[in-house]
């Protein structure tokens, strides 16, 4: 994710906190009446949905269509799940992640039963159902009554009730754990990367068809001309073989540059020190680099990381107005730490089209973390986070050793 440092950041936890007791009927304390006078009628029908569930898939369950109606009911109490979760959402104010869809098993028929039969999402949106109409008639008769006869302490008896209505919401219609929230991430991580690399196929397809393709084409033209003059005119064959000899010198390097971007020789060789320094004598403002690691990453960290700089040091080039820029590359636990600095105008967002937005999300998806800081008037500072892994198969050529330090 992409995280923007100022003055008015909260933390994490800050963005659910539920509104603190008082007198006052603000407009969360009405937010929450509202809530607990909907109790009445969403408590009936989720207890009616669970009873008819629960009734009809244990009654008919000595039947062939007892199960399959069973397993029918858990998957619709998913959607009740999510109703819940919305009300909760607009009225409490409670943030709570949707859980991940069921995953997808081979058994036809029978393997649908089973995966249904074992949803913990569902079966505790079922005891949700069953436990709330108790408690809804109690918050509904309550609210009601405290409108008429117990309004100068109907706030704080609205206040503790909707606590309840959190805590069991929290509870019960939260995915199972984390291991359920990080399949969510994972799953959405996964259309990233998914999508970045069509889009780095797409890039590798254009260059090749627009560059050195289409070069390579004219070049097999022009040496047929030349093999047609070689008898009649030799003098303008030679000519010509001369500039075919040119192009290919320029399709080569087009070859070279498109396999640069794929994934740098220098790199592979000897490492992030040499292939960031490489880049940097590239950029057009003087860019000291400092790389301190006591070994090398594994390739595809490696990688991340290098393609990571070599993005932010070419908006240094496009956007910054920059005097000089820093590159510190090193490693705290088991994380390797990049941050790159310029002395430029500052006013650097995710949403001024530099692509640090996408930047971003190719981080999130092998988590990681991007963090700016660039307020008007500069610096801007920008800070990533890989997580560190090893390349047990890596030989020990190109290992960094100790601080390396260049400039351009």
């Amino acid at each position: 994710m992409t995280a923007t440092s100022t003055e008015s950041d909260h933390r994490p936890g800050d963005r659910e906190g539920s509104p603190q007791p008082s007198a006052a009927f603000d407009r969360h304390t009405w937010k929450e009446i509202a809530h607990l006078l909907s109790d009445l009628p969403a408590g009936l029908l989720g207890f009616c949905y669970t009873v008819l569930v629960l009734s009809t898939g244990a009654g008919l369950s000595v039947t062939v269509i007892g199960l399959p109606l069973l397993v029918a009911g858990l998957s619709g109490a998913r959607h009740l799940g999510k109703v819940e979760r919305a009300r909760a959402r607009t009225l409490l104010g409670v943030r709570v992640e949707e859980p991940s869809r069921l995953p997808r098993t081979r058994g036809g028929f029978f393997g649908w039963m089973w995966r249904g039969l074992k949803d913990p999402v569902a079966w505790r949106t079922l005891l949700y159902g069953f436990i709330r109409l108790p408690w809804s008639v109690l918050a509904f008769t309550v609210t009601l009554v405290g409108l008429v006869v117990l309004w100068p302490v109907l706030p704080f008896l609205v206040r503790m009730m909707a606590g309840a209505d959190r805590a069991m919401v929290r509870g019960l219609l939260s995915p199972s754990d984390e291991l359920e929230q990080r399949v969510v991430e994972l799953e959405s991580d996964r259309g990233v990367v998914v999508d970045t690399a069509a889009a780095d196929l797409r890039r590798i397809e254009r260059d090749l068809h627009d560059g050195a393709q289409a070069r390579l084409v004219a070049l097999a033209m022009d040496l047929g001309l030349a093999k047609e003059k070689l008898l009649d005119d030799p003098d303008t064959a030679a000519a010509m073989v001369d500039e075919a000899h040119g192009e290919v010198k320029l399709a080569l390097q087009e070859l070279r540059d498109l396999a640069r971007g794929i994934h740098p020789a220098v790199l592979t060789d000897r490492g992030l020190d040499a292939a960031l320094s490489a880049i940097a004598s590239r950029c057009t403002v003087p860019v000291h680099v400092t790389v301190d690691l006591p070994t090398r990453p594994a390739q595809a960290i490696e990688g991340i990381a290098y393609f990571t700089v070599s993005e932010l040091l070419q908006n240094i080039s496009k956007h910054s107005n920059a005097h000089t820029a820093t590159v510190d590359v090193w490693r705290t636990e088991n994380r390797l730490m990049l941050q790159v600095r310029d002395d430029g105008h500052g006013g650097a967002t995710p949403s001024t089209g530099t692509g640090l937005a996408g930047l971003a999300e190719r981080l999130d998806a092998v988590d990681g973390v991007l963090t700016l800081h660039s307020p008007t008037g500069g610096p801007t500072v920008i800070t990533a986070e890989l997580p560190w892994r090893d390349d047990a198969g890596r030989s020990g050529h190109g290992t960094a050793a100790g601080t390396q330090a260049r400039s351009r």
